[in-house]
């Protein structure tokens, strides 16, 4: 069972789930219904139902956005200050955290799933998750992606998916092995950071050494 599948069995549906995330992966941000739309790939009718509902339970609330629209005056460019409702995380909902601990663990946890979605993009043959999924939020990047034959383009295709379910933009880096051998063995920068700080090895069939979690 894909993990989008357990959380929308416990929170009533993809779009809610998918609008939670977005709040609490994202808890500075003010987004506008439009917004709210084009980010969780939902339509109005749904993202409003779940706005409402988020609203009542006091993980969200309302708050004004005032943003800067051009109009074509003449022969000139005019630009205006529109005002509308716009939406933002309650910071005192008092179960904020555990929320979100609930949604990271499952989405890597709930099974393999995770490494799955990525099994059309080529033959993987070390995949570490940090980052967005295990709360640490000073690494840089969220996945690290290295195998044979790999497509950037269906890789990119399904991080857009994930980006949808998660709520935020999924940082990651890829490489085809030999290249990630090389820059292992020549102690790239990026890729130490990368082994230097909190991970998870979901898939490891190069012994990098490194401790599976899965």
């Amino acid at each position: 069972m894909y993990f989008m599948e357990i959380l929308a069995k416990l929170f009533g549906g993809e779009v809610r789930v998918k609008l939670m995330r977005l709040f609490l992966f994202n808890p500075d941000n003010n987004y506008s219904l439009q917004e709210i739309v084009d980010k969780s790939k939902s339509n109005k009718k749904e993202a409003s139902k779940e706005i409402v509902n988020l609203i009542k339970t006091g993980i969200i609330k309302k708050k004004s956005i005032t943003r800067e629209v051009q109009q074509k005056k003449k022969k000139k460019i005019i630009i205006k200050k529109v005002h509308e409702t716009g939406y933002c995380l309650d910071n005192k909902f008092p179960y904020l955290q555990a929320l979100k601990n609930l949604l990271i663990m499952v989405s890597l946890h709930a099974d393999d799933t995770l490494v799955k979605r990525f099994s059309s993009v080529g033959r993987i043959k070390l995949f570490i998750a940090s980052g967005v999924f295990i709360q640490e939020w000073d690494t840089r990047v969220d996945l690290l992606i290295v195998g044979d034959g790999l497509n950037i383009n269906k890789l990119d295709a399904v991080m857009k998916t994930i980006e949808s379910e998660v709520g935020r933009e999924i940082i990651y880096s890829a490489f085809e092995t030999e290249d990630f051998e090389y820059r292992y063995g020549m102690h790239d920068r990026l890729i130490r950071d990368i082994m230097d700080l909190p991970h998870a090895t979901l898939v490891d069939k190069i012994s990098i050494g490194e401790n599976k979690m899965l």
